[in-house]
């Protein structure tokens, strides 16, 4: 990929690859930020670093000493791996995932939207307010954001809806609310 004038190689990880940089259209090119060209530029990840990185996301609490058993590494060298990893932002922390249960509650939905040229920076940052979208994505095709969105009622999910749509820059916005999930392997 050519980026600013230099060729720059595409991420090891694929479309998972985050490094809190917003991802822009133009001309049918994507632009990444300098902050994320230059954070790819500074670390390397190695296939070992890749494994490491797959059985964490089955189980982020899995023991050092068995994630070295399954990587067929050190105990120290996979807790040096983890520190570099985390030191360098790939890891960029554990979270929490509740039992569906216990989270089922309120209503979610995608919402998609489409921007005018040139605002998806500012609407980006105005939607990054929001504490109900818990996931914002710059997507290709027919619209340029996908948020997922939660709320407590449909009556607050309308109103979220009515607000979102007042931002400037927003052209279009279309929302697909959740009936149930068929498989998270989040």
């Amino acid at each position: 990929m050519t980026l600013l004038g230099r060729t720059e190689p595409l991420p090891r990880l694929g479309s998972s690859w985050n490094t809190g940089g917003i991802m822009l259209k133009c001309d049918g090119r994507v632009v990444r930020t300098t902050s994320e060209v230059s954070f790819r530029r500074m670390v390397q990840i190695t296939p070992k670093d890749e494994q490491l990185i797959a059985l964490l996301r089955v189980d982020a609490r899995e023991p050092v000493a068995s994630l070295a058993r399954k990587l067929g590494l050190s105990r120290t060298t996979v807790q040096d791996r983890l520190r570099r990893l985390e030191g360098s932002g790939i890891i960029a922390g554990y979270s929490l995932k509740l039992a569906r249960e216990i989270d089922a509650g309120g209503m979610r939905a995608f919402v998609t939207l489409s921007v005018e040229p040139r605002r998806q920076v500012e609407v980006a940052r105005t939607l990054a307010k929001f504490h109900q979208i818990e996931t914002l994505h710059t997507v290709s095709g027919k619209y340029d954001l996908v948020a997922q969105v939660k709320t407590g009622t449909s009556e607050d999910m309308d109103r979220l809806i009515d607000e979102i749509g007042l931002i400037p820059g927003i052209t279009r916005i279309e929302t697909a609310v959740i009936l149930s999930t068929k498989l998270d392997r989040r």
